[in-house]
């Protein structure tokens, strides 16, 4: 996975014409002439563009491009809603990676689709119903990935941080998987897998580096020689309670309790950690190993 990672890394690299600029432009735009022709007339005026591998098969190739600009459901507000989200997150994640390897992403999740509807097509003997929707939600995943804290307006209304819609995304997935198979739709199964191993080849360095990077914390936090703050003050102030103050003179033995307006200080030429009172700090002679 990491080869195949850093191989589209190179490709994006050393095509930098590569893609088409504003991509998610042109499917909007797309989306939305086939919307209005199925609004002004029924599903059969356009099927000719949708993604069946029989018709394919018998010389319709150009189903394996049109089936993209069909649009993922057929209530207004909704499309409305997820096409600007799409033009939206498409557009930052074109900025952020430029324009090669965003058009990689997008198009290496179509042809995971394109494949998933093949293997569809040979083992159950359908392809009905293939489409970039979870193509799109795999953007988001990506966006949240760049952009973990950025804060998004749920319902218009309530700030939600990225990461967390990024984990309600990654559930809805498992739920849409689990509830296709429970239905015996093995095609719907399979698409929300095409769309996350599409994005897990994109983001395994980045999750691989900070699952190691995590696991690097934890070692360091539990090892004997990380000094634990807060169990250190919580043990100070346990022998401080038992011995009665907080500081004590190493000269005359006055403490901090008996003296409150007297100030201690710590000498920085001693080895060891010795206390003074301002009498004595600089009339000592200093601690040797």
């Amino acid at each position: 996975m990491r080869k195949l990672n850093a191989a589209l890394e190179r490709f994006a690299l050393r095509h930098p014409r590569f893609g088409i600029p504003n991509l998610m432009r042109y499917l909007v735009i797309g989306n939305v002439i086939v919307f209005f022709l199925l609004r002004m007339s029924s599903y059969a005026a356009v099927s000719f563009l949708s993604f069946q591998w029989d018709r394919i098969l018998r010389g319709e190739l150009w189903r394996l491009v049109t089936f993209l600009f069909m649009p993922s459901t057929a209530e207004p507000f909704t499309l409305i809603l997820s096409l600007y989200f799409m033009y939206f997150v498409g557009n930052l994640l074109e900025q952020e990676w430029g324009t090669p390897k965003f058009n990689l992403y997008y198009f290496s999740g179509a042809a995971l689709t394109v494949l998933t509807g093949i293997i569809s097509y040979y083992a159950f003997g359908s392809s009905g119903g293939v489409s970039t929707y979870y193509v799109g939600l795999s953007m988001f995943l990506a966006f949240a990935a760049l952009y973990p804290d950025a804060r998004l307006m749920l319902f218009y209304v309530i700030p939600v941080k990225a990461k967390w819609l990024a984990i309600a995304d990654a559930a809805l997935f498992a739920v849409d998987v689990i509830g296709a198979l429970l239905a015996g739709n093995f095609l719907a199964a399979l698409l929300p897998v095409a769309a996350m191993l599409n994005f897990l080849v994109f983001f395994w360095c980045d999750l691989t580096d900070l699952l190691s990077q995590k696991r690097g914390l934890a070692r360091h936090r539990n090892s004997h020689q990380t000094i634990q703050f807060k169990s250190a003050v919580r043990q100070q102030r346990k022998k401080e309670a038992q011995r009665g103050y907080r500081h004590k003179c190493d000269i005359c033995g006055r403490t901090d309790t008996e003296y409150p307006d007297l100030e201690f200080r710590y000498c920085s030429r001693c080895a060891g950690y010795h206390c003074f009172c301002s009498d004595h700090i600089f009339q000592h002679e200093h601690y040797r190993e």
